[in-house]
């Protein structure tokens, strides 16, 4: 599955996706969603709703 089709997959596992793209690929979450063409609000709250929110000093996810 892409992740360009996240709002179907396992918020874990999005999770952990976005997160490895994060450190290996992007300098940041805006970068990342208009590279892979995905809302980023859409993509926050999915993760919002799973517990984990997005810290930007950091540049990843991480469980509230």
């Amino acid at each position: 599955m892409q992740i360009s089709h996240f709002q179907q997959m396992d918020p874990d596992l999005l999770y952990s996706l976005i997160n490895m793209k994060l450190r290996n690929d992007y300098s940041s979450l805006a970068r990342l969603c208009q590279a892979m063409d995905i809302n980023e609000a859409a993509l926050i709250t999915k993760l919002s709703s799973a517990g984990y929110q997005y810290q930007s000093a950091q540049n990843q996810f991480r469980p509230t």
